[in-house]
């Protein structure tokens, strides 16, 4: 069974600040079988541009998910439900499915939003 790893901003941040350790840590695990999955919004916080070879070179295997109209009233909806206001973590838990792992910097405010989902994911700390 494919599992999904959900990169929120601070993933990124990991793999663009520890290089090829961190890089390698997360192709291991899609050797495994699982994917690595993300939006456009998540790396919009991150890329910068200029020397970020290693980054741009990690995103290639990264499946970034298009977000619409409906997806963004879901995580507004989300949003509401937890009593937060970031639409682009909301957009990380929504992207998760049961079984799935969200691998983030800020695990307490996506906690949040997995619970208020009632997603059966689990929360991994970078």
């Amino acid at each position: 069974m494919t599992r999904a790893i959900v990169l929120d901003s601070g993933a990124l941040l990991a793999v663009d600040r520890r290089g090829r350790d961190r890089v390698a840590e997360l192709k291991a695990v899609v050797r495994r079988g699982d994917v690595l999955v993300t939006h456009p919004f998540v790396t919009a916080q991150v890329w910068r541009g200029g020397k970020q070879a290693e980054l741009a070179r990690f995103l290639n295997g990264v499946d970034v998910r298009t977000i619409d109209g409906h997806f963004g009233r879901r995580c507004g909806e989300l949003l509401g439900k937890a009593g937060t206001s970031d639409p682009v973590d909301a957009a990380v838990v929504l992207l998760a499915e049961d079984g799935d792992r969200i691998l983030t910097s800020d695990p307490d405010d996506i906690e949040r939003l997995v619970n208020t989902s009632e997603r059966k994911v689990r929360v991994v700390r970078v």
